[in-house]
């Protein structure tokens, strides 16, 4: 019996720092049956010319060069189309990451205990901690609609990152382009919408590496309080898809006040013109906009219970230094 054919692809973009590790571990996957497509975005650091050295001793890789420079998630969904149509399911790899020995292999496993699964995902290690535990132990497959459940009511996250999970081809073939480029975190926003309407495989074993504090792709926005908008964007387009009417309401109304606790801690720092533009276009993807006298109103209660507790106050301001201290140490130089 002949072994699904999977598609790894691996987009990247001055990355060549870490694209040979990236490279070396999809060949050395236990899983044998797959095609490797590379795509390098106009690169100018010599990636294109590490890709093409592999290129030419491994059949299974097909180097595709872009004619000219394109957006990060552009890139991702050209390098999807690219596919085999004989491809079952579909591996992303990011460039500046890489897979253990045994990725394939298992997300494979997973995905064959059922046809109805669409997406499979397993623990992550991003830098040197463990993400993706509160996934219920002993269910390696759950409907897609108690995952997405998990999610919005504990938090529960699974998805890491394009690097962590794995697609079934079918799904990427029927959605041109796959990733909507118009989102801000287009790749969650993708595993909810495939949860709708599939079930979701787990691998219980860390199968991934995704890479932090690199100079080459590390987003500007990572002090921006991303995850804090992410949550609100995902709460706020799904919870109605998942949940009853009365608890999706209350979801959306706690979320939004959780969201605006997070601003206004930020308006009392004084954030740049940057962060509040980014929130923005984060919000006009939900065709919000940011509700100044909501938060005037937030900030000022907290001032006033600042106030009333200098001693605590002083207390915050220290930890805020510490923080800004090592936030602005552990940017790319």
């Amino acid at each position: 019996m002949s072994q699904p054919l999977v598609s790894v692809v691996t987009p990247f973009h001055n990355t060549a720092s870490y694209l040979a590790q990236c490279i070396e571990s999809v060949l050395a996957q236990s899983y044998p049956q797959f095609e490797y497509i590379l795509v390098d975005n106009c690169s100018t650091d010599g990636g294109g010319e590490i890709a093409e050295n592999y290129a030419r001793r491994d059949s299974r890789i097909r180097l595709i060069r872009r004619p000219q420079l394109c957006p990060q998630v552009q890139n991702y969904n050209g390098a999807l189309a690219e596919i085999s149509e004989a491809s079952q399911y579909c591996k992303m790899v990011q460039a500046d990451d890489f897979i253990f020995p045994e990725c394939l292999r298992l997300m494979v496993q997973a995905f064959e205990q059922s046809e109805t699964i669409g997406l499979v995902s397993a623990y992550d290690l991003k830098g040197d901690q463990v993400r993706g535990s509160g996934f219920p132990y002993g269910k390696p497959i759950l409907p897609g609609k108690e995952v997405a459940r998990l999610l919005l009511r504990n938090g529960t996250f699974v998805f890491g990152s394009p690097t962590t999970v794995m697609y079934r081809s079918s799904i990427i073939r029927s959605e041109t382009p796959f990733y909507d480029e118009s989102l801000l975190h287009e790749d969650t926003e993708k595993c909810m919408q495939i949860l709708e309407h599939w079930d979701f495989g787990f691998v219980y074993q860390v199968l991934s590496f995704l890479r932090i504090g690199n100079e080459a792709i590390s987003s500007p926005f990572r002090t921006f309080q991303p995850i804090a908008l992410d949550r609100h964007i995902i709460v706020q387009r799904y919870a109605s898809r998942f949940l009853e009417p009365d608890e999706a309401a209350a979801l959306k109304s706690k979320s939004r006040q959780e969201y605006y606790e997070v601003l206004s801690d930020e308006a009392l720092r004084f954030r740049e013109s940057a962060f509040w533009t980014y929130h923005k276009e984060g919000l006009k993807t939900l065709g919000e906009t940011l509700d100044w006298f909501y938060l005037v109103r937030r900030s000022g209660r907290k001032l006033l219970g600042m106030a009333a507790n200098p001693g605590t106050t002083a207390a915050r301001l220290l930890s805020h230094w510490k923080s800004k201290t090592t936030q602005e140490s552990e940017l790319p130089r």
